[in-house]
């Protein structure tokens, strides 16, 4: 293509529109269900299938470890996974602002494209609309994933039951603190990357092995916190956890002590949270381990005996405090 910049003519439906798909889209995602240029694609799953759909709107939209392309595809495929499920199809949808740059624009699908053969699913559907300049910030992705239950019946927040132990599978905040770094231009001593991965793979292996696991969830906005917020309050348990096991780089540590930040309730896009019976935990945290995205994985906590549905964290020097939900947005524009 000889264009450097997005056109209103590219979101026409007309030959600008065909050549961007073709040159651009294609040419990173083709395969057989996108090549046909159908209104839809016929896909075949199983007998429950599993579904997700997110909007990505990430500023800025290049950071250290990843971009906007690989982050859509991730946490699509993660949200999915979470489920006890094993992704298997994306579609995605662009809404581009007049003006872009079209070479950013390919690196973005070329990243989404590598993410997605990562993870091992098919981008079988797609749209892309262009709005005149000012009536979006850049560019908008929207995805949806399908997969087929690994399970017989799906995972959810409730399952959480008295006794079972709360694992994390690897650090906590480098996506939140890398993205805030990138956009404020700031730099750290030892450079923070995103987390930004592909967990199926893992949860795959998990499960296969672990299928007693009661909920899997990935912390992304509000952090740890406001998602084990979110499971106390759906099983109606307390969650105890114990700072002092809680894996967080000391270069994290450090820039959010500096910056007024709270490790604990920045995002995360490569990271899940796992209540398993007890008996199983030294089982599931191995399983995390031999795997790259959960090198880090580490025991953090129990499900407690009361229903009150709170997270209490029991602190370095012995006391306690409450880790109330996020309120407000401690980073706007991070996913």
């Amino acid at each position: 293509m000889s264009e450097e910049r997005i056109l209103l003519d590219h979101g026409s439906g007309g030959l600008a529109s065909h050549r961007l798909v073709s040159e651009v889209f294609l040419r990173h995602m083709g395969n057989e269900f996108l090549n046909g240029l159908d209104d839809a694609a016929c896909v075949a799953t199983g007998p429950l299938t599993a579904v997700s759909t997110d909007t990505f709107t990430v500023d800025p939209l290049f950071f250290p470890g990843g971009d906007i392309g690989s982050l859509a595809v991730h946490g699509t495929v993660n949200d999915v996974a979470m489920l006890g499920a094993r992704p298997r199809y994306l579609t995605c949808g662009f809404i581009i602002e007049e003006g872009f740059a079209l070479g950013d624009l390919e690196r973005i699908v070329a990243s989404m494209a590598r993410a997605a053969k990562e993870a091992g699913v098919h981008v079988v559907a797609g749209d892309t609309k262009v709005v005149t300049r000012g009536a979006a910030d850049k560019l908008f992705i929207n995805t949806t994933g399908l997969g087929e239950l690994l399970l017989d019946a799906p995972l959810s927040g409730s399952g959480a039951e008295e006794g079972d132990a709360v694992l994390v599978s690897g650090n906590l905040g480098d996506h939140g603190l890398a993205v805030f770094a990138a956009r404020e231009g700031l730099s750290f001593r030892t450079p923070v990357q995103s987390d930004s991965a592909c967990l199926n793979h893992m949860v795959a292996d998990l499960l296969r092995n672990v299928p007693q696991v009661r909920v899997l969830r990935d912390p992304t906005r509000g952090g740890l916190a406001t998602t084990l917020n979110e499971i106390a309050g759906q099983s109606g348990r307390d969650i105890l956890l114990r700072e002092a096991d809680l894996p967080i780089d000391p270069e994290v540590r450090e820039s959010c002590s500096f910056l007024g930040l709270d490790p604990l309730y920045l995002a995360n896009e490569g990271k899940l949270i796992c209540v398993v019976p007890s008996s199983r935990a030294e089982e599931a945290l191995g399983i995390l381990k031999r795997h790259e995205v959960g090198g880090n994985a580490a025991s953090i906590g129990e499900v407690g005996d009361s229903s009150r549905g709170r997270v209490i964290l029991e602190t370095g020097i012995g006391g306690r405090r409450m880790l109330q939900m996020l309120e407000g947005e401690q980073l706007p524009r991070i996913c």
